[in-house]
């Protein structure tokens, strides 16, 4: 079974949703994981325009939001999702967290994860401590993706990329930066995929609108999933 992922840190929108939807709805992404939602209203206008359906930061008037969000297309739907924020507190005014939705197709469950990690070297560590527990009992192929704040060789991906494959180690042609987007030098966005999962392609894409819509440009990967093949 194949499934397109998009993961993608679009800036709160504030490019513009018109210019992050052109670049999303030309790959007709299965997944989309996002970080930097902005505003509720906003992500559902976006979600609407993509004809997918969003999990997201369940509302709350004594929190401040997480702003991670999976969205699916048809024929694969949100079977449950939930929030866990990060134990790590440094950064109150903007708390950090790990949206976990199930998602599914007949016959078929999978786990998808947006994430979005912190700016401090421990704090980040700490959350993909957090993150390495609450996957490992989840049952079907788990992908995690978003914007990790850091390189290659720094603890927190290191850390991740010892239980789970960084996929564009697997697919990738190139180095893979995705920020700034105006003139990407470091590769600070990813997506990890377990044992069995196949990267039969991952790209950055390098169009004047992905530089435009967002400072992150997006990774596309195309994946496989272990069992039957039963795309179209």
């Amino acid at each position: 079974m194949r499934l397109r992922v998009v993961v993608y840190n679009i800036r709160g929108f504030r490019d513009g949703l018109d210019l992050v939807w052109q670049v999303a709805a030309h790959f007709h992404p299965d997944i989309l994981l996002l970080n930097e939602t902005g505003s509720r209203r906003s992500l559902r206008r976006f979600a609407r325009r993509m004809d997918m359906e969003v999990a997201a930061d369940p509302l709350s008037p004594f929190r401040r939001r997480v702003k991670n969000a999976v969205l699916v297309g048809p024929p694969w739907r949100i079977v449950s999702h939930r929030l866990h924020r990060f134990g790590d507190v440094r950064r109150r005014m903007y708390p950090r967290g790990a949206l976990i939705a199930q998602i599914g197709r007949a016959g078929y469950r999978l786990w998808a994860v947006s994430v979005h990690l912190g700016l401090h070297p421990l704090e980040r560590l700490h959350a993909v401590q957090e993150l390495s527990d609450l996957v490992r009992g989840l049952s079907g192929p788990v992908l995690i993706g978003g914007d990790f704040n850091e390189t290659p060789d720094r603890r927190a991906v290191r850390f991740l990329g010892e239980r789970f494959w960084d996929a564009w180690l697997l697919g990738g042609d190139a180095a893979g930066e995705t920020f700034p987007s105006s003139d990407p030098t470091a590769r600070i966005d990813y997506l990890f995929v377990p044992e069995g999962v196949a990267v039969e392609r991952i790209i950055i894409p390098p169009g004047r609108d992905a530089r435009r819509a967002s400072d992150h440009l997006p990774i596309v990967a195309e994946l496989k999933l272990p069992g039957p093949d039963t795309s179209p």
